[in-house]
């Protein structure tokens, strides 16, 4: 069975466990290494004591789509610092005609896309921040897009631009007072996906139950 590598934004078993949410982070110390994570059974987890079964099922679930590449957002980004990834709006080269004049907003030529920074070890002091008596109030910052090369820009997965300049999408922390300044980090059910709510007694039954309540409604209808 292949134990996929670790990655800078699931580092650890505690990590992939509070990404994906359903409260498995509070089992991360019955799953011993990351080795263990990805190649103990259903049974033995049992026997670690995780418990109910539909968090195994869903442990395991999990575990497969990252083995096959498949994450939610921030799995590809690579620069990470303490478990917070810093995104920015960036301008790579575009052909697409549609691309090619300038405005008030993008250079000329150019297209916006996200990417992933080396985290910076401090951004420019918050212009939005309460000024000391005497002094004005500065507007906001909008960080000058960086020039990527398109064959080194790598787009980060489940993020867009939204009204022109600020970056949105789950889990994302606009940085205040500066646009076009994001960041990401490692959250309790960043990845979680959310239990259907069962309708009419779930699939199996639905049909029967939605026969019956069907057949209690013409005979009352008489």
């Amino acid at each position: 069975m292949r134990i996929p590598k670790p990655t800078p934004f699931v580092p650890d078993v505690q990590t992939f466990l509070t990404l994906i949410g359903r409260r498995l982070s509070m089992h991360s110390a019955k799953i011993p290494s990351w080795e263990a994570l990805f190649s103990l059974s259903s049974q033995q987890l049992r026997e670690a004591g995780v418990e109910p079964a539909r968090a195994r099922r869903y442990l395991l679930w999990w575990r497969e789509r990252f083995r096959n590449g498949i994450t939610g957002v921030g799995g590809d980004v690579t620069e990470v610092k303490d478990g917070v990834a810093e995104l920015r709006v960036a301008e790579v080269p575009s052909s697409r005609p549609s691309d090619q004049p300038a405005t008030l907003t993008k250079s000329a030529g150019m297209r916006k896309v996200v990417v992933n920074v080396t985290p910076t070890v401090s951004l420019p002091p918050d212009p939005t921040a309460t000024p000391a008596e005497g002094e004005g109030v500065s507007s906001v910052t909008l960080a000058a897009p960086l020039r990527v090369d398109p064959r080194k820009a790598k787009e980060i997965v489940g993020v867009k631009i939204v009204a022109a300049n600020s970056i949105g999408g789950p889990g994302i922390e606009p940085v205040k007072g500066h646009l076009g300044v994001a960041r990401l980090r490692v959250k309790e059910g960043l990845w979680e996906e959310r239990r259907g709510h069962k309708v009419d007694g779930g699939e199996r039954r639905k049909a029967e139950v939605r026969y019956k309540r069907a057949a209690a409604e013409r005979k009352n209808a008489r």
